[in-house]
């Protein structure tokens, strides 16, 4: 799975013209967030 994360991460870059590493640093954002939202509402069902 590793390197199909890897391949999906260098096409986009490629795509977008930028970096991988700027890739990599607005996956993992978007990420955070998406998992500070998720965790918001499950305490928030409590």
């Amino acid at each position: 799975m590793q390197a199909t994360l890897t391949e999906n991460a260098r096409k986009h870059a490629a795509e977008q013209g930028v970096s991988e590493e700027e890739t990599s640093k607005k996956g993992k954002e978007a990420q955070s967030r998406e998992f500070t939202e998720k965790r918001c509402e499950l305490y928030a069902k409590a």
